[in-house]
């Protein structure tokens, strides 16, 4: 690997003609050249993204900017409804920040976002990356936008040895040597398409990469190699149970869950604790219960296998009640997954 650094100057020249010639057609993108997105569907979609892909958030992002066009439009919501629009996002914390944000922009700002890095970052809920993400894109403001993918851009144009997330820091210091007050925005954007089409995890497109002559991972003969990783710990795997109640009219027992915690705030299925067996978990109450079998569902932190429980009753005023299909539409995917479990044909007779 030759003992040099990468050009600068160089590869941001050439990235940002590839930019202009190669920009993603997205629908909180502004097309090059025209007038900058408006800051409430930039944000809208940094949130989004961040732990979705481009096709699986796009959908959400046409509903929620047809059912809420302003952040004043969403800042007056109910919460009820904000969660079950963002039922299959996942990471439901976000679906709370993201009301906590709008609704603080609404009453303190006048429904206007602020346009400056430090302001943004002031906002409930906005950390770091999108706070510059934000300013970056919505208001031409020079930020170190740094997300997955430049971090992947930069681990292989530096051929940064030392594995994530400790090379974080550093990963960060070499993206902030090519931001300047020069087409910002456009910057941020290029770098994320560069890692999104081109520099991607698993087979890089070196051949067609417009700075590939400055990376000095490919100098190495293995640009996939980085990021280098740490070793994963093991994702600890948790059981449970879920209870599918059903009244005389076929509508299911939903419940809203704490607002702390795992899913807090969305509608779920009575569960048992998830931390333990679930054999050794009291009835919920005295049904003439039926096991529907089990569902698997991965969370970030851990895994999770939970065991449907079902059984009919006249009905309990301690759960409001949903037709089924109105409540596999409203609940996250992984009490969804226990409703279709126990919606097998002839499960109730």
């Amino acid at each position: 690997m030759p003992d040099v650094s990468p050009d600068i100057d160089l590869i941001r020249s050439r990235l940002l003609a590839w930019y202009d010639a190669h920009a993603r057609s997205l629908p909180w993108r502004a097309a090059v050249g025209a007038p900058r997105t408006e800051p409430y569907r930039v944000w809208l979609s940094e949130v989004m993204l961040q732990q979705t892909t481009v096709p699986h958030a796009t959908p959400y992002f046409h509903a929620f900017t047809t059912r809420w066009p302003t952040v004043s439009d969403l800042a007056a919501a109910e919460d009820a409804e904000v969660m079950g629009a963002w039922a299959g996002l996942g990471y439901y914390a976000r679906a709370r920040n993201l009301l906590a944000c709008a609704r603080a922009v609404a009453a303190e700002h006048g429904g206007v976002f602020p346009d400056t890095e430090a302001a943004l970052l002031a906002l409930p809920g906005v950390g770091a990356y999108t706070a510059a993400a934000v300013a970056s894109i919505a208001f031409d403001r020079a930020a170190n936008v740094v997300d997955g993918n430049v971090e992947r851009v930069m681990a292989r144009l530096f051929a940064v040895e030392t594995p994530v997330p400790a090379a974080r820091p550093e990963l960060r210091r070499l993206a902030g040597l090519f931001v300047t007050d020069e087409r910002p925005g456009d910057w941020a954007q290029a770098l994320m398409d560069l890692g999104a089409t081109v520099c991607r995890p698993k087979s890089p497109s070196c051949g067609t990469c417009p700075v590939a002559s400055e990376c000095l991972g490919l100098a190495s003969g293995d640009p996939a190699r980085f990021p280098m990783k740490a070793k994963k710990a093991d994702r600890p795997h948790r059981r449970g149970i879920a209870y599918v109640l059903v009244d005389d009219q076929g509508r299911v027992a939903v419940e809203t869950r704490p607002e702390k915690g795992l899913l807090g705030g969305m509608l779920g299925l009575p569960t048992s604790d998830w931390a333990i067996d679930e054999r050794a978990a009291a009835a919920l109450m005295e049904a003439d219960w039926r096991e529907a079998g089990a569902v698997e569902h991965v969370f970030t932190h851990f895994s999770l296998t939970l065991t449907v429980m079902t059984a009919r009753i006249d009905g309990d005023d301690r759960y409001r009640w949903m037709p089924i299909e109105a409540a596999r539409a409203a609940l996250p995917t992984v009490f969804a997954k226990a409703l279709d479990r126990a919606s097998a044909p002839d499960l109730f007779g």
